[in-house]
């Protein structure tokens, strides 16, 4: 298949047909839909399209690329999306249950995955291609450095497995970084026990000032009554998802004597 050298986004069009075909094979695919974004030359494609006819839609922004897609897929024509992934809903590509997969572009990776969280309710799998460094961060286990704000919430419903690193040279252009294909499969948890959107919250505030303690970081949500609990004296990166879950509780669990209002009616 011709792979033509175009950067599109940021992205950079793997040449290598042994890690595309292996890519592929990552994939279970026991989803209602299968949803590859960002095909471009359909290096992905040629494979996806042989294992899932039946189901396989392609989501492309880029006007080339589609039109070279519709010429070299003519069998996915009426599945063949142009758009732009981010401002569209899963629900626009079927019913029913998604598994997404992927050469996401580096700069709009983290955007993606945020799309996905939205929709984890739907979302059963996701394989893909990014840069190493956002890898490591997404699967990273507490404790670690790379650990922050993608890898809490991802892995509160997903499990999550780095599946193998990818080297500049298979890539045209070559980026200036290695690459990692990771694999997330939603994990069995249903509902987090406590305010979903709070959480994101809680996670998001607490690394974004990751060197405070989180009594620091957290101060101007926490209440009189828990603020010497002792997960206050930790740093976000020591908490697993279950902490935060707990920490999200204590700091919506409300004072027993709430101080008396001086508003006058």
């Amino acid at each position: 298949m011709d792979v033509r050298p175009k950067k599109f986004l940021g992205q950079h069009f793997l040449r290598d047909q042994n890690i595309a075909e292996k890519i592929c094979q990552q994939l279970e695919g026991k989803a209602d839909q299968i949803l590859e974004i960002g095909p471009g030359t359909g290096v992905l494609t040629q494979f996806l399209s042989k294992m899932y006819s039946d189901k396989l839609h392609v989501v492309e922004v880029d006007e080339e690329s589609v039109d070279y897609l519709h010429q070299h897929f003519p069998q996915l024509s009426s599945n063949i999306h142009h758009t732009d992934f981010l401002k569209t809903n899963f629900t626009d590509y079927g019913e029913g249950s998604m598994a997404v997969i992927g050469n996401f572009p580096y700069n709009i990776s983290s955007q993606i995955f945020f799309k996905i969280l939205d929709h984890h309710s739907i979302v059963n799998e996701v394989v893909c291609m990014i840069q190493k460094e956002v890898a490591d961060r997404i699967s990273s286990p507490p404790g670690n450095k790379s650990y922050g704000i993608l890898s809490v919430l991802l892995q509160a419903w997903y499990d999550i497995d780095y599946k193998f690193t990818v080297h500049e040279h298979v890539f045209l252009p070559p980026p200036k970084v290695k690459s990692a294909v990771i694999r997330l499969n939603r994990n069995q948890t249903t509902q987090l026990n406590c305010d979903e959107k709070r959480f994101k919250v809680i996670v998001k505030q607490a690394f974004n000032q990751r060197r405070k303690t989180l009594r620091n970081s957290l101060r101007s949500m926490i209440n009189p009554e828990t603020i010497q609990h002792e997960i206050f004296d930790k740093r976000p990166e020591q908490l697993g998802v279950s902490d935060f879950v707990m920490l999200t509780q204590l700091i919506e669990k409300k004072p027993e004597n709430p101080t008396p209002s001086n508003e006058v009616f």
